[in-house]
């Protein structure tokens, strides 16, 4: 292995620091004030507004830290009888769902035989998806079985949700679906 004198002190440095709190730990010093001032300053001008964790439904509460509007952190609530200030990994993961750079943010579109993609507009995308629903809809609707039963079902659509959405939007997605008549609707969010 080759270690350079710049590796040795890195790592060197590493160990003994390890080691220095873990024998002031040992010894009954106190590091949670050390650690509150730490946590003080990472958000120290940042506002707290409470929300909730939009992946599974359990409703883990959050809190989302912003500045001037921008989000600089989320973490769990303490002050939840559900999560007592901890989330699970996706929970933990919240603040790259609002931050994530390579977040989609526009509308992508590739026709059929197509080597590219476009850009559209949500209106026109929008628009695209529900004469696309309308279509299929009127061409696989089924009003009566053969023996006459009324089902007003359609087979030839499927609604996938998902823990990411929330618990709001997958019960209006639940809504619409049976509006439509669609039977196939799965959803991983447990509602």
């Amino acid at each position: 292995m080759d270690l350079s004198r710049r590796d040795f002190l890195k790592t060197s440095g590493s160990a003994f620091t390890g080691t220095a709190l873990g024998g002031l730990a040992s010894v009954g010093a106190s590091l949670a004030p050390t650690l509150a001032q730490a946590q003080e300053l990472r958000i120290k001008h940042a506002k707290a507004t409470p929300s909730v964790c939009p992946y599974c439904s359990v409703g883990c509460a959050t809190l989302v830290h912003t500045v001037e509007g921008k989000i600089v952190n989320i973490e769990g609530d303490p002050r939840s009888p559900h999560n007592e200030g901890t989330l699970c990994p996706k929970g933990a993961a919240i603040y790259q769902l609002h931050v994530n750079p390579n977040r989609p943010t526009k509308v992508l579109h590739r026709a059929p035989g197509a080597t590219a993609w476009e850009v559209w507009d949500l209106d026109r995308a929008i628009d695209r998806v529900a004469a696309l629903v309308k279509k299929t809809r009127d061409e696989t609707f089924v009003e009566r079985l053969e023996s006459g039963k009324v089902v007003n079902v359609t087979t030839a659509i499927f609604s996938l949700g998902g823990a990411t959405l929330d618990n709001e939007w997958n019960h209006i997605q639940q809504k619409l679906m049976r509006g439509l008549g669609i039977v196939a609707i799965e959803n991983q969010a447990r509602i």
